[in-house]
């Protein structure tokens, strides 16, 4: 590279493109004998004629010609990705961490409002199980899946989540024929069990008093969303999440199994991040957005919930087995 002539090149790069010493002396912002000295320097280095010179007219030789695919190809490269440099830098990006199944089944359909609101910003979305390392990571928040109280970071609750057994209503109806009681009906059903949820068949069993003598999963999922879709095909009964299924249960795909049960109401949604990002002006209209929109699809999803018969028993958390029962008999 120390051996190449880069001004020369450009300069003949220009000229060759242009067909024109005038015309790339112009583009370049220099004079045109400065063009024909460095195109005279290009010649004695590579020791061949680049253009043929006749009255007015520059054509490329043989050698030139060569010379000119390479260089028009690497110039053209280096002002593509300067532009996009250029461009990066002045595109502004929010990056947002997110639980799977939160993330297509409840934000995936609303993030589309937030851009709108905001189309001056590109947004990116991950879906992962994974919590943001925020020293080594470059995200702007998460929206974590959990009880809350995670060391080192901020954190603002979103939204509750509201558990109760979910099913189609076909199965419902071949539930109820198996016996009167719950227990009954949960011995006829496939239960479908959601493996990383925070409150699940153990826990619910445990906290209403239902006595089973002997249940497995037929299904076992490591995604809500996969739980809520066996149980709309009627091919069992599963413990999750009515934040998550809100539109199947408008569409009377899904119902609740047992709606003289309270549903399980806990904090299960929190935005999560540095304290210092909250100071991003981005990051704080996100978080009124957010709020925004979990409170409309609270207020849905309650009044649904409770035009089926439902009531809610408030928890701080899932771990209901350390707390005493709901005082309700359901074996």
């Amino acid at each position: 590279m120390r051996n190449i002539n880069l001004k020369g090149t450009e300069h003949f790069e220009a000229v060759a493109r242009l067909g024109s010493v005038t015309k790339a002396a112009e583009e370049l912002g220099v004079t045109p004998s400065a063009i024909s000295q460095q195109i005279k320097l290009l010649e004695t280095q590579f020791g061949v004629r680049l253009f043929r010179r006749e009255k007015r007219r520059m054509s490329l030789t043989e050698e030139g010609d060569r010379l000119f695919q390479a260089t028009t190809r690497a110039f053209a490269a280096l002002r593509n990705t300067g532009n996009a440099i250029s461009r990066h830098r002045e595109v502004r990006n929010l990056t947002l961490r997110v639980s799977p199944s939160f993330g297509v089944r409840w934000l995936g359909p609303r993030i589309a409002s937030f851009a709108e609101q905001n189309l001056d910003w590109n947004i990116r979305v991950d879906a992962t199980p994974d919590f943001s390392n925020f020293d080594t990571d470059a995200v702007d928040l998460d929206l974590r899946y959990g009880v809350g109280g995670w060391a080192g970071v901020a954190e603002r609750p979103v939204m509750n989540d509201l558990v109760l057994p979910l099913c189609a209503p076909g199965y419902r109806d071949r539930m109820a024929a198996a016996g009167d009681t719950v227990a009954e009906r949960l011995s006829a059903a496939r239960l479908i069990d959601s493996v990383k949820a925070m409150f699940r068949w153990d826990l619910w069993l445990a906290a209403n008093q239902v006595e089973l003598e002997d249940y497995d999963y037929p299904f076992r999922y490591d995604r809500s969303s996969m739980s809520i879709e066996t149980a709309k095909q009627g091919a069992g009964l599963a413990l999750d999440s009515a934040t998550l299924c809100l539109p199947d249960l408008e569409r009377g795909e899904l119902v609740p199994a047992f709606p003289d049960i309270p549903v399980v109401d806990f904090p299960a949604y929190w935005l999560v991040c540095p304290a210092r990002h909250f100071n991003r002006r981005i990051v704080n209209r996100f978080a009124e957005w957010l709020d925004d929109a979990a409170i409309s699809h609270d207020v849905r999803a309650r009044a649904l919930l409770e035009s089926h018969g439902c009531s809610f028993q408030t928890e701080s958390g899932p771990d209901l087995i350390e707390v005493e029962p709901w005082g309700l008999s359901r074996s």
